[in-house]
């Protein structure tokens, strides 16, 4: 029960600005005429639909990395005494990751959870984000091979940087 009472002040925030938002452009549909609030509750729900499913799969995921996983591994291999290894690993995986921040970010969250060092957390996202493999092909296709090739070199070593930094600032601090 503790444990979720510390979550509904985390979440309650954010869920209040998103349904804000939501219901203002709901509004603005409906004084605009012609039904499209109707025609935006309709996209809604076949978004809705559609990510559904990857949802729930991401969450089945992270609730079993938190029970599955030993903590003896996590420690050894991400955890703060980790160091530099676990940088590396954070920042291989984060790369590797694929989908959005709705899938990625709530895996993310239980690694850490389930004792990954800060260090370790900063370098996935930071590489999840920057170098982000899985959308490469899109990017290839889209803005051609020399531009990927650009990015790719330009933002390299900064997951790693990041985490190591993350490291240094604050290997004794608990987010989350």
């Amino acid at each position: 029960m503790a444990e979720n009472e510390r979550r509904l002040p985390k979440m309650l925030i954010p869920t209040i600005v998103m349904a804000v938002i939501a219901f203002v452009l709901l509004a603005i549909a409906y004084y605009r005429g012609a039904g499209e609030h109707i025609l935006a509750l309709k996209s809604a729900g076949d978004i809705l639909l559609g990510v559904l499913p990857l949802l729930i799969f991401a969450f089945i995921i992270a609730g079993a990395i938190q029970h599955l996983l030993p903590q003896e591994l996590i420690n050894r291999w991400v955890g703060d005494e980790s160091g530099w290894r676990g940088v590396v690993i954070g920042t291989v995986a984060g790369g590797f990751m694929p989908g959005g921040p709705v899938t990625s970010l709530p895996i993310a969250a239980a690694i850490y959870k389930s004792g990954a060092g800060i260090g370790t957390m900063v370098a996935f996202v930071t590489a999840w984000s920057l170098w982000a493999f899985a959308r490469l092909p899109l990017e290839i296709g889209i803005m051609g091979w020399r531009f990927a090739a650009i990015r790719l070199a330009c933002t390299f070593f900064m997951p790693f940087i990041a985490g190591l930094l993350a490291n240094w600032l604050f290997s004794n601090t608990k987010i989350m």
